[in-house]
């Protein structure tokens, strides 16, 4: 079988009981940043996915409501380079939010994109249309794949990332793209998310 499809098939094979099982504390999560703070349970986002097309990203909300309109985002390509997105004493993160950004918990409902066929388990980070604009052509390699949950780069340094060393990485996983990979890189994600390295 060729990767893509042994990719699809893992992604429901554990994507599927991971969505099922999380379900209980998915409800008790949407509960608690209800009553944390006022706003919707879930941030949709318009991110970029495979082939270039734009979706709405899930994510459970961890910044008070419409703190994603305050954003500046780089000007230029050479500002990039150096760019960072997240901060520990960003003002605008919720008391909720930081435990699930610790946690990596505001990512689960991307499980259910997964089981969808939206997203993947493993792949590039999906990115914001203002931060794909600036790309060089060669960084559209990332959008020959799936974007995932997590990917490369996420084992590599998460948030202490720039997203140049970022972008590098995602594209030394297409280029390197294989089942051993993926099942590694899962791997290193449980550790690296109960080590909370790098968490933001």
């Amino acid at each position: 079988m060729s990767h893509p499809v042994v990719k699809r098939l893992l992604d429901l094979l554990l994507g599927l009981p991971l969505f099922l099982l999380t379900l209980p504390l998915a409800v008790v999560i949407g509960l608690w940043i209800h009553w944390d703070s006022p706003g919707p349970v879930l941030f949709r986002q318009t991110r970029i996915g495979l082939g270039g097309r734009p979706f709405v990203m899930l994510k459970f909300r961890t910044m008070r409501e419409g703190a994603d309109r305050e954003w500046v985002p780089p000007r230029s390509a050479a500002e990039l380079e150096q760019y960072r997105f997240q901060s520990e004493s960003d003002p605008r993160i919720t008391r909720a939010g930081r435990f699930l950004r610790r946690t990596s918990l505001d990512e689960l409902p991307q499980l259910w994109q997964v089981v969808c066929g939206t997203m993947s388990l493993v792949g590039p980070r999906p990115e914001v249309p203002e931060v794909v604009a600036l790309y060089a052509p060669e960084h559209h390699l990332r959008h020959t794949v799936k974007p995932g949950i997590t990917g490369l780069a996420q084992v590599q340094g998460r948030g202490e990332l720039t997203t140049g060393e970022a972008l590098r990485w995602d594209l030394e996983y297409c280029r390197r793209m294989s089942l051993g990979l993926d099942l590694w890189i899962l791997w290193k994600t449980l550790l690296v998310v109960f080590s909370r390295r790098g968490a933001r």
